[in-house]
């Protein structure tokens, strides 16, 4: 008999090989013994931007206020919110689905939607949730949107609250209390990736490109006025002369001696230098339509049917990538509420979103020729191909017609001749 452990009901170890697998199954490179030196009990966000500029998070949300960023963010949550959404059964039991249904179904969606797609600009999205009696069960009421800036992730990556009581190392939350919704998060970036952060310099130097812009367009833009004194002139009488300039600039009236004289002097052809900041802005707006659309196609002027199109396409991607966050953040929702009443082995109904589409026409058609033609189709093919919930089909069995004996005699129905109108003379 060899000797050894079993190191699960199902695994036996010998003695000579525990050691080997040991190694294996314990993780080894972990922040504990990296010798990356700024782990500590605060695991700060690894944001280059951020980490640059010495800011938090709270720089992305001012971005939002201007139009070139805020346009396409609300374009980016819209597309999300104009889905469909459903909850499917699955292998989870009806009181669980039907409880998923009517909870969710008294949220404002586009709400928690719209909360939930924070997490795409910011990186990370904590939602608290309030949890209550609903229809005689434990569900959460609601779910809030907290600020990003109040919570930050220690170093086994968990979410903390910095409160005033913890500013430091923050309060520990608790179980079934907090979702998050992360964006691409990862090992060593708990904190998700943040596409504003891919927005920021492009949003710096147009804000930049901008102002001087406006100073080059009230320089050159208004014609100069210059006045003419005689040598000589007292410096007093030249301030007076430069002061009702000024003013005339606004009121295009002034009063001046009649020794004086003033001369428009038109400014010379800078439309080359305009051109160069208009296109700094246009390149700055195309490159932050780039990272919150992934196409500038859709947004230029100058684009054609052709690459609208495949703009659009691509747009539609990225809205299912972030209507995928939102229902695994939702669907968590869910397995903690079936944890509660089902238990943490029973399946959960899942939330869904998906588009609403038009029944194809040729289809509809086709399906028509054949079922003239005969062809049967199940009530499955149907909930397949166009979209059927059960229920919307009548799947009773047809009564089944009598059969008639072959040599049964053929039973004429009398012939019923109509009453004559009698004829009038």
């Amino acid at each position: 008999m060899s000797k050894g452990i079993y190191v699960s009901p199902t695994e036996f170890v010998p003695f000579g090989n525990s050691q080997k697998g040991r190694s294996l199954s314990e993780e080894i490179a972990t922040r504990d013994r990296s010798m990356d030196m700024s782990f500590g009990s605060i695991l700060p966000n690894p944001d280059p931007i951020l980490k640059r500029q010495g800011k938090d998070i709270s720089v992305y949300r001012d971005m939002r206020s201007r139009a070139s960023v805020g346009g396409p963010i609300r374009r980016r949550k819209a597309a999300v919110k104009a889905l469909e959404w459903r909850v499917e059964r699955g292998k989870a039991s009806a009181r669980m689905t039907r409880l998923a249904n009517d909870l969710l179904t008294s949220y404002d969606m586009d709400t928690l939607l719209n909360e939930i797609t924070n997490a795409v600009l910011f990186g990370y999205q904590p939602l608290e949730l309030m949890w209550g009696n609903f229809n005689g069960a434990t569900a959460p009421l609601q779910v809030i949107g907290k600020p990003q800036e109040w919570f930050f992730f220690d170093n086994a990556a968990q979410l903390r609250f910095r409160s005033r009581a913890q500013p430091l190392h923050g309060e520990e939350l608790q179980p079934r209390k907090f979702l998050l919704a992360r964006q691409e998060a990862s090992y060593a970036n708990p904190y998700g990736f943040a596409d504003l952060s891919m927005c920021f310099w492009a949003d710096t130097f147009m804000r930049g490109g901008l102002k001087f812009w406006v100073t080059f367009t009230e320089k050159y833009g208004t014609p100069w006025l210059v006045g003419k004194q005689p040598r000589g002139t007292p410096g007093s009488e030249v301030n007076s002369l430069l002061d009702k300039l000024e003013a005339m600039v606004q009121d295009a009236v002034a009063a001046i001696p009649d020794d004086s004289s003033i001369e428009i002097v038109e400014a010379g052809d800078k439309g080359a230098s305009a051109d160069l900041y208009e296109r700094l802005l246009m390149y700055c707006r195309s490159e932050i339509n780039i990272a919150l659309l992934g196409q500038n196609q859709s947004t230029e002027s100058n684009s054609n049917r052709a690459s609208a199109t495949a703009g659009l396409e691509v747009a539609k991607t990225i809205r299912d990538g972030d209507a995928t966050l939102a229902m695994a953040t939702i669907n968590q929702l869910l397995r903690w509420m079936t944890d509660l009443h089902d238990g943490e082995q029973a399946p959960a109904p899942t939330f869904e979103l998906f588009e609403e589409e038009d029944v194809n026409t040729k289809q509809a058609e086709r399906d028509e020729t054949l079922s003239k033609a005969g062809v049967k189709f199940t009530p499955i093919y149907w909930k397949r191909v166009y979209q059927l919930q059960d229920g919307d089909i009548d799947e009773a069995p047809l009564a089944p017609v009598a059969a008639v004996a072959p040599d049964a005699p053929v039973v004429t129905p009398p012939v019923e001749f109509a009453e004559g109108t009698p004829a009038t003379t």
